[in-house]
């Protein structure tokens, strides 16, 4: 009775330590053994523990799935946010440019309106001087044309003096001779001839400086008719320059009253030029604060936003959590990771070569798409096989994760833990040496037919690839 008792009292001890430990699996089969009333109460209790963990692994995944969703979509939407806020600041940027750029143009625009108004003004003065110069060089023109009439006139005067003076010297021509002639009828008379012969002389004397007078008048005359005939001729040349003045005065009229419609044309363009840029200019302020505004409620949605994003890497981390916890209990599940690698050990324990396990343990990590490694350690801490994930580690990692092959493993936590307790164990997570991810490591040993310890299976673990599965 005491050897049964013993006996049951270890297949008891032996189903609360793999209880303990989380093996829901081994813990039923150590109960097999007990009384029936008692096996069925404990496996009773196994498979409501073993259905409690597989509900609490299958909603830890779906929690973890929907937390790397909603961690997904809040960092999309923080870097879409975060590129909304920079284009909305170069925008701004952009706009306030803009703004700038408007308000130097209205400025340029009013300037050149006031200029524009100036030239209009300066043009109808212009105009105004013009007309007064062609009023001008009209009256001009109108008094050379009388002192030219008036030369004329002197001239058709002078002619009617010359037929004087040839009067005048015909005249004098005459009594000369007739003097002459009294002078010789005097003499002829003898004493009584004398004083008619006195008087004869004066008179020849008389009409001689007649002749005189009348040629000295004659030269000035001739001087006064050179002076007329130059006056006349200045007065057509004055007045054939002032009509050429004139016309050309008229011309320039004709063309400071054109500018002078088009300065008016131009300012009141450049008036309406300088209303649009004002009303541009004030779109663009108003463009520039909305903008403003815009951009302060993007750097609040960001700033939600990476709060979401903080909040949903904590719900990531938190789901992570769950996951492994959940993990720590094995069960017969595909989603058991302690169920995975001891089907593994399974597979490859009853290899006889190095050669045969490792080409075993390509296969199975190769079929495996969250498994970055897979390596099987002896006890003196030595690597016995090695396999890399080639979909998850590049050339360069995989360089990196071969150098395991010189390390002693024998001080890890997980090789220690394994050696020490004989069973399945999961490490926390840590960051990959290979890629510098999360990941976590599953090992578990492989045993001899006597029951010892041969050597230690891990597999690490990608989370970001495993909780995506």
């Amino acid at each position: 009775g005491d050897n049964r008792w013993s006996g049951l009292e270890r297949e008891l001890i032996a189903a609360f330590e793999q209880l303990g430990a989380g093996d829901l699996v081994r813990s039923i089969e150590h109960t097999k053994d007990l009384p029936e009333r008692l096996a069925q109460i404990s496996e009773a209790a196994s498979e409501a523990l073993s259905q409690l963990a597989q509900q609490i692994q299958d909603s830890s995944i779906e929690v973890a799935s929907a937390a790397d969703a909603v961690n997904e979509i809040a960092s999309e939407l923080a870097s879409g946010s975060s590129q909304q806020a920079a284009s909305v600041v170069e925008i701004t940027a952009a706009m306030e440019e803009l703004a700038r750029t408007a308000s130097q143009i209205a400025e340029n625009a009013s300037r050149q309106a006031e200029l524009a108004a100036r030239a209009e003004a300066s043009g109808e003065a212009g105009s105004a001087a013009v007309l007064e110069a062609v009023f001008g060089v009209e009256e001009v023109q109108k008094r050379i044309s009388a002192i030219a009439s008036r030369a004329d006139a002197l001239g058709t005067r002078s002619k009617e003096i010359y037929r004087v003076l040839d009067l005048i010297t015909e005249i004098a021509q005459e009594t000369h001779i007739l003097s002459l002639n009294a002078a010789i009828e005097a003499a002829a008379a003898g004493a009584d001839g004398r004083r008619f012969a006195v008087v004869a002389e004066e008179v020849r004397h008389l009409a001689q400086r007649s002749q005189e007078s009348v040629e000295s008048v004659r030269n000035l005359l001739d001087e006064f008719a050179s002076s007329i005939r130059a006056t006349i001729v200045a007065t057509e040349e004055g007045s054939k320059e002032a009509i050429r003045v004139l016309e050309r005065s008229r011309a320039a009229s004709s063309a400071i009253e054109e500018l002078r419609g088009a300065s008016g044309d131009t300012s009141r363009v450049a008036q309406q030029i300088s209303m649009a840029t004002q009303q541009q200019n004030a779109a663009s302020d108003e463009v520039v604060m909305t903008l403003r505004e815009v951009s302060l409620v993007v750097q609040r949605m960001t700033g939600g936003l990476k709060n979401l994003s903080s909040t949903a890497d904590r719900l990531n981390q938190l789901g992570l959590e769950i996951q492994l916890l959940a993990q720590s209990f094995h069960l017969e599940s595909p989603r058991s990771l302690k169920h995975l690698v001891e089907g593994w050990a399974r597979q490859i324990e009853p290899l006889p070569s190095l050669p045969d396990k490792e080409k075993t343990l390509d296969e199975l990590v190769r079929n495996a798409p969250f498994v970055e490694l897979g390596y099987l350690m002896g006890l003196d801490g030595g690597t016995l096989a090695l396999s890399f994930n080639r979909d998850l580690l590049d050339e360069r990692q995989r360089s990196l994760a071969a150098k395991v092959r010189e390390t002693d493993v024998r001080q890890r936590p997980w090789f220690k833990a394994v050696a020490r307790h004989w069973r399945t164990t999961l490490i926390p997570p840590y960051e990959s040496m290979q890629n510098s991810e999360a990941c976590f490591t599953v090992c578990t040993p492989l045993r001899n037919g006597d029951g010892s310890i041969a050597a230690v299976l891990g597999i690490d673990i990608n989370v970001t690839g495993w909780t995506r599965i």
